[in-house]
C-alpha cells in the first residue's frame, strides 16, 4: 500500500485524490461478502455463529434458478428433503440436481444394478415429497463388489451458482441439532461456479451415473 502511495505521488496525485481512492477502496473492502462460519452443536458463551439448521433452511429458500445439493447420507428422506421440493414446486423452472451416496453394506453381494434399482424404488416412493423431480446422479465406485472403490463424501449445497455452503453435516435432524458439525457459507459466484463445473465434469465424463426415475 506505502509503495503505491509513493508512486502516486511521484506521479503527482494531490492529497485529497489519494485520500478518495483510499476511501474508495476501503468502502469496497466494507460491502464485499465475507465467509461465514456455520456451526451445530453445544453453544459457547460469548461464541456467536450460524446454525447449520438456519444456513441450510435459508438457501434452499432463495433459489430462482438452480440448485445443486450433494450428501453422503439422510435420513427421514421426506422431511429431509421437504423445503427443497416445496421450492421446486413453486418455481417451475428451477433446476435441481442432487448427488447422492448409494452404500453397499458389508457382506452384500447384491448386483450392483439390484441396489441401485432399490435405491431408486425407495427413493421415489418415500424419500422425495415433491410432485416434480430433480435429476439425481450416484457415484458408482461405492457399489463395487470387491470393496469400497470410493464414495460420494461431498456435503455441499450450491444455489443459483451465486452461493455455496460447505459442511461436514449430512441431511439429518442429530446431525443438524446436536452433533458438532462445521462448515462455511460463501456467497462468492467465482467459488459457486467452480464447484458446479466439477460436478457438471464428473456428469459429462460419466463417473457420476443418473438415478433411474421409473
Amino acid at each position: 500500500m506505502i509503495t503505491a502511495l509513493n508512486r502516486w505521488e511521484d506521479l503527482g496525485v494531490s492529497g485529497p485524490a489519494k485520500a478518495a481512492w483510499l476511501r474508495s477502496l476501503a468502502g469496497a473492502e466494507a460491502r464485499r461478502d465475507r465467509p461465514e462460519f456455520v456451526w451445530s452443536g453445544p453453544q459457547v458463551h460469548g461464541l456467536n455463529a450460524r446454525g447449520t439448521r438456519q444456513a441450510l433452511e435459508q438457501a434452499l429458500a432463495s433459489p430462482r434458478r438452480s440448485i445443486w445439493l450433494s450428501t453422503y447420507a439422510f435420513f427421514d428422506g421426506a422431511r429431509a428433503f421437504e423445503a427443497l421440493a416445496r421450492r421446486m414446486d413453486e418455481l417451475p423452472d428451477l433446476e435441481v440436481t442432487l448427488l447422492l451416496n448409494i452404500e453397499r453394506k458389508r457382506g452384500d453381494t447384491t448386483r450392483a444394478d439390484d441396489l441401485v434399482r432399490r435405491f431408486a424404488d425407495r427413493f421415489w416412493r418415500t424419500d422425495w415429497p415433491g410432485t416434480r423431480r430433480p435429476r439425481v446422479f450416484y457415484d458408482p465406485r461405492s457399489l463395487a463388489p470387491d470393496g469400497r472403490e470410493g464414495v460420494l463424501h461431498a456435503k455441499a449445497l450450491v444455489v443459483d451458482d451465486e452461493l455455496a455452503f460447505v459442511t461436514s453435516a449430512n441431511l439429518a435432524e442429530a446431525v443438524l441439532d446436536r452433533n458438532i458439525e462445521m462448515g462455511v457459507l460463501l456467497r462468492d459466484r467465482a467459488f459457486a461456479r467452480t464447484v458446479v463445473q466439477h460436478y457438471r465434469a464428473l456428469i459429462e465424463r460419466q463417473l457420476l451415473l443418473p438415478l433411474p426415475t421409473s
